[in-house]
């Protein structure tokens, strides 16, 4: 039942919207703090609790306790006083590695550790921040975000195209919704995968445990559909080189598809890449892989080719980058290992 002390409050207070989530079909009841626990980085109970004690967290736009039950479908918003951090964007001086530029965009091959932009516990040190510095009325995107057309996750490396005018945001969203880009992914997986190449399909969406992470739900009860093609680079023993061509651009899509066939990304901490998940028991071996993480310290994946229609001219363009280094010198541990004597039988 709705508090008519908070309502009044509303009249008198315009609040903003911080986050907003809506539980999964298969949402069994969950106390709200709980819930929002899962979903927002870098968030304490504590301050959720306190949240919603203030009166700032919704279900379905009616206030709610910490001890709310959330249930399937349920729209559950936090709003707060202030405009989120991330809409008081700050351009900064920060380098960016631009492979290509015209009048109408350009193309930047973004260094792996760096967040595309601002949200939760990252309002600074982006890809957002440095493109308003560099860059004056780039043109927002539908989530308010100046220039990009995609994006891709802070720990992989590669290729973006950012957009600088209105006609090119627009012309480059469409060729991304309807799949006619190109885009190329190399990454570092876990296992000998069996097949040369294949075609991995099956609904993204939230985890329904751990809401950091997403999954597939192969019924499609759930998520969005996603669709990734394969290909085998090179065996690598307990790894495997594969490149990913991208028919739809999910969030997480590689890292979710590839663990979904058991061949989790190499290093990836979010989906348990990052411990051995191949391999013997022997302590070299071990030591070995403790080498392979400080060399490589983020999951193995780089946006390595990027084609599109031009807004303008119409010309297909296609953009190309090397491997990073610290994933060429994984890749270079792993080809020595795995031509050395000291290859067991897997157990």
């Amino acid at each position: 039942m709705s508090n008519p002390d908070i309502e009044q409050d509303l009249q008198e207070e315009e609040l903003y919207e911080h986050h907003r989530f809506e539980a999964g079909k298969g949402q069994s009841p969950l106390r709200v703090d709980k819930f929002l626990m899962n979903l927002v980085e870098n968030a304490t109970r504590n301050k959720i609790q306190q949240a919603a004690a203030a009166g700032n967290i919704y279900v379905n736009d009616v206030p709610v306790k910490s001890n709310h039950k959330v249930r399937a479908s349920d729209v559950v918003r936090v709003l707060l006083s202030h405009p989120p951090y991330e809409h008081l964007l700050e351009g900064e001086n920060i380098p960016i590695d631009i492979v290509y530029e015209d009048d109408q965009l350009l193309v930047i091959n973004k260094e792996p550790g760096m967040v595309v932009h601002p949200g939760h516990g990252n309002y600074s040190g982006t890809l957002v921040n440095a493109l308003a510095y560099h860059f004056d009325n780039l043109p927002l995107n539908s989530s308010e975000r100046p220039g990009l057309v995609h994006r891709i996750d802070k720990d992989t490396s590669g290729l973006l195209v950012v957009a600088k005018t209105e006609q090119a945001m627009a012309y480059l969203t469409k060729q991304f919704a309807n799949k006619t880009s190109e885009r190329e992914y190399v990454a570092l997986v876990w296992g000998d995968v069996k097949e040369e190449e294949g075609t991995i399909e099956g609904h993204i969406g939230r985890h329904p445990k751990d809401r950091m992470q997403n999954t597939v739900y192969a019924d499609g009860s759930e998520g969005k559909p996603a669709v990734t093609h394969y290909k085998v680079i090179e065996r690598l023993g307990y790894v495997t080189l594969v490149s990913c061509k991208l028919e739809t651009g999910r969030t997480h899509q590689i890292r979710v598809h590839m663990k979904y066939i058991g061949h989790t990304l190499f290093n990836d901490a979010r989906y348990g890449g990052d411990r051995i998940l191949k391999g013997t028991t022997f302590t070299k071996y071990k030591q070995f892989i403790d080498n392979c993480f400080k060399t490589l310290p983020r999951q193995a994946l780089h946006a390595k080719t990027l084609g599109f229609e031009h807004p303008v001219t119409k010309e297909f363009m296609r953009f190309d980058t090397e491997l990073p280094q610290d994933m060429v010198e994984c890749i270079e541990k792993w080809r020595v290992y795995s031509q050395s004597k000291d290859l067991e039988v897997e157990e």
